[in-house]
C-alpha cells in the first residue's frame, strides 16, 4: 500500500539514503552543466579576480597604485562583457522555458483523463526540460551573483585609491606645514 511510505510509518534510512544518493548523482550532472554555462561566460571575470586575489595575498608586496589602477580600469570592462553575456544566457533561460512549456501544453492538450491524470503526465513528459530550465535559471543567479561580487571589488577598489589619495593630500600639507611653508 503507498500509505506504508508516510511519515506515519517508521522512517528508513536506507530508503533515504537511496533518495540522497540519487539526488547526488543529479547534483553532480546538473552542477557540471551549470559551470559550464557559468565558466562559458565568466572565464575572463573569474581569472581577472584570481589575478586580484594572488595580489592580495602577496603580504609582503603591499597592493601599489598602479596595480589598483588597473583593477579599477579591468573590473568595468570585464563585468560589461560579463553583463551582456549574462543576458544571452537569459534569452536561452527564456527559450528553455518556452519549450518546456510547449511541451508541457501539447501533452496536457493529447491526454485523456481528469485535470491531475492531464498535469501529472505533462509535468513527467516535461520534467527533462524543466532540469534543462532550471540549468540555465541557476547559471543566470551564478553569473549575477559573481557581477555583484565583482561591482563590490570594484567599490572597495575606489575607496582604498580615494583612501589614498587623501593620505597623499594630507602628507603633503603635512610635508609643507614641516618645510615652513616653503
Amino acid at each position: 500500500m503507498a500509505y506504508d511510505k508516510t511519515l506515519a510509518q517508521k522512517i528508513e534510512i536506507d530508503v533515504v539514503e537511496k533518495i540522497q544518493e540519487k539526488i547526488n548523482e543529479n547534483f553532480i550532472v546538473l552542477g557540471e552543466v551549470v559551470d559550464k554555462l557559468v565558466a562559458d561566460y565568466c572565464k575572463p571575470l573569474d581569472e581577472y579576480i584570481r589575478y586580484i586575489e594572488d595580489i592580495l595575498q602577496d603580504i609582503k608586496n603591499p597592493v601599489t597604485d598602479i596595480e589598483l589602477d588597473d583593477f579599477a580600469l579591468n573590473l568595468p570592462v570585464l563585468l560589461y562583457f560579463t553583463g551582456e553575456g549574462q543576458e544571452a544566457l537569459g534569452i536561452k533561460e527564456d527559450i528553455s522555458k518556452a519549450i518546456r512549456m510547449e511541451i508541457y501544453n501539447q501533452v496536457f492538450e493529447a491526454t485523456a483523463g481528469t485535470i491531475a491524470d492531464k498535469t501529472a503526465t505533462a509535468e513527467l513528459a516535461s520534467q527533462d526540460k524543466y532540469i534543462v530550465n532550471t540549468a540555465y535559471t541557476r547559471a543566470y543567479k551564478k553569473i549575477k551573483l559573481r557581477m555583484e561580487l565583482g561591482n563590490e571589488i570594484l567599490q572597495s577598489v575606489k575607496k582604498v585609491i580615494s583612501r589614498r589619495m587623501a593620505e597623499y593630500e594630507m602628507s603633503r600639507v603635512d610635508s609643507y606645514r614641516i618645510k615652513g611653508g616653503s
